[in-house]
């Protein structure tokens, strides 16, 4: 009941819509009641009284009307049911991506990718059937059941009574199958969400599965993850089944029962032959809604099962940068610093943080290096000066000025970031450049590949800078991808500029032009290096050795290896690696 209220909250001008649905579902009721009535006298007239059609001109009329008011009702009501499911998608849709871009990596990290696409679009667009069928259905079954049975009870009081009886069995059937009903489908929509997560984690992995000769395992991981589905939707299946099977068989049997006792009257002539015909005719239309919305009722447990899923992502908080708050405009020309920084994953034991009370300042024009064992914080740090997450204690300083008090994407403005893996979406070349700086001219785009060192590659390409990099990039080499997240850190021109190892895994040749393109980027600019690669921090005017969470250790690279046993470990087990390829 909850989500059906939250689901209703959707509904752009509700109450104009329900009532819309309330006069369509009245005129429906009244045109059926006009085609059983002249339906009755028409036969009457023709077949008792052997009247001349003619004569029966104005009933035949009135019954033309009848059935072409209906059809016109039902084809009204469609039209408005669905023009009214598609905002509620559009706007939901809207919402829930709205959100999840706010959660942000954070968020998005802790789920599976392939799951929470089908929540957000599957799931979305199984909220259809709940607006365009389940809803106008249940306004119909009101409105049309109750008009047939005042009319009913005014022709024939023992007939209403037989209906009046009869019609609680009906509805009391759905809500004792609605728990199991809403339990299965839950399962069944948690079996496809896995179904799909799984299926996506195969075809990411694929490659990974080749090299490993695991593709038979994972081909038989599929078929089990299949057929947990099939099962789900087999038993969602089987319990609308009986549902329709009992919900027709109890319908048809209160008709037979309308139909004895109507026509033992009639054979005693307890009830003239027009009267009974007229209730014969509406009885059926009596039980029909009822019928159609046990149908519909198990469409409507599909949309709330998926309702659910996004619900629950809608009622997720939103980190606190993202309350609203007086904005104001971050500067950043003297100095960064963090200080007193710490931070806990959720999923961390209690004094187990994965940042401690860390502080360092980078100054204008300063490189400054990040290093330390795996696990050490550096990745969360980086998460921190990004926004991505939000320290559980201590502040960062733009310029003295806390950077809680900006809007996040004002802050963002501030930062260049070039990640290990940069991602790449499937469109252009110059659109992939511009991703932070959607304004900037070809021009600039053109600028900003040259100081990249990637300008004489795009040229060769038939398309050049209208070339479609393809999905995450697979059309580029990792170079040539990590020079694009170059060129997008060179257009974008932010005064703090974040390198997460942006030379790992390539060629020397290949790293060495990167280095080149970072070397002229980092001029005049705050720039933190996350290292993992150790002959990429030896010139950083500081380098800051994280253990633990911890700061172990700052200084430049001569004075570290004199006075810090940490750093010197991690050098001597770099030059170990390097020497070993």
């Amino acid at each position: 009941m909850k989500k059906d209220f939250r689901l209703l909250r959707q509904v752009p001008h509700l109450w104009a819509y329900i009532a819309i649905l309330l006069g369509i579902s009245t005129l429906a009721g009244l045109f059926t009641v006009l085609q059983a009535f002249t339906t009755t006298r028409i036969i009457n007239h023709v077949f008792l009284a052997r009247q001349a059609l003619a004569q029966v001109a104005v009933p035949l009329a009135f019954l033309l009307v009848a059935i072409v008011g209906r059809a016109l009702l039902h084809w009204v009501s469609e039209a408005v049911a669905h023009s009214v499911a598609g905002t509620v998608k559009a706007r939901l849709r809207e919402h829930v991506f709205q959100h999840v871009l706010a959660l942000g990596p954070a968020y998005t990290r802790g789920e599976r990718s392939g799951e929470l696409t089908t929540t957000l679009t599957e799931g979305i667009e199984a909220i259809d059937a709940y607006f365009s069928q389940y809803i106008p259905q249940v306004i119909t079954t009101v409105i049309i059941t109750g008009l047939m049975l005042v009319v009913v009870f005014f022709f024939d009081t023992l007939s209403g009574i037989v209906l009046l009886v009869t019609l609680p069995l009906l509805p009391f059937f759905m809500i004792l199958i609605g728990k199991t009903a809403d339990a299965l489908t839950k399962k069944r929509w948690s079996e496809m969400s896995l179904m799909s997560a799984h299926f996506l984690d195969v075809l990411q992995g694929l490659t990974t599965l080749k090299l490993f000769g695991r593709s038979k395992e994972q081909r038989e991981s599929v078929k089990i993850v299949s057929e947990r589905y099939q099962t789900a939707t087999m038993k969602v299946l089987r319990i609308a089944f009986v549902s329709s099977l009992v919900m027709e068989l109890g319908a048809t049997i209160s008709t037979a029962i309308i139909a004895v006792e109507i026509g033992l009257r009639l054979l005693y002539g307890m009830m003239p032959f027009e009267q009974a015909f007229f209730i014969l005719l509406l009885t059926p239309e009596f039980y029909l809604p009822m019928r159609s919305l046990n149908s519909q009722f198990h469409a409507s447990m599909n949309s709330a099962a998926a309702a659910q899923r996004l619900f629950d992502i809608l009622e997720i908080p939103l980190p606190a940068h993202h309350t609203p708050a007086a904005p104001q405009i971050p500067t950043l020309q003297a100095q960064l610093s963090l200080h007193n920084l710490s931070y806990s994953y959720a999923q961390e034991e209690e004094g187990q943080p994965a940042v401690q009370h860390v502080s360092f300042d980078i100054r204008a024009g300063e490189t400054v290096a990040l290093v330390g064992p795996s696990g050490a914080g550096k990745s969360t740090l980086a998460q921190l000066l990004l926004r991505f997450l939000e320290p559980d204690s201590g502040e960062i300083l733009a310029d003295g000025a806390p950077i809680h008090l900006f809007r996040a994407k004002d802050w963002r403005q501030l930062v260049a970031w070039v990640p290990q893996h940069p991602y790449l979406f499937n469109m252009s070349i110059a659109d992939n450049i511009r991703i932070g700086r959607p304004e900037a001219t070809r021009e600039e785009v053109i600028e900003a590949a040259r100081k990249a060192h990637l300008h004489d590659f795009i040229q060769s390409l038939p398309q050049g800078y209208d070339t479609v990099t393809g999905e995450r990039g697979a059309r580029l080499s990792g170079g040539q991808a990590q020079r694009l997240s170059l060129a997008r850190a060179f257009l974008k021109d932010a005064p703090f500029l974040l390198l997460d190892e942006a030379t790992s895994t390539l060629d020397p040749d290949t790293e060495a032009q990167i280095l080149q393109a970072i070397e002229t980027l980092r001029r005049g600019r705050m720039v933190l290096v996350i290292a993992h690669r150790l002959n990429t921090v030896y010139t950083a005017d500081r380098i800051v050795v994280l253990q633990a969470g911890r700061v172990a250790a700052s200084g430049t690279h001569s004075e570290l290896i004199q006075r810090s046993e940490l750093y010197r470990q991690l050098v001597s087990a770099y030059n170990q690696e390097e020497a070993t390829l």
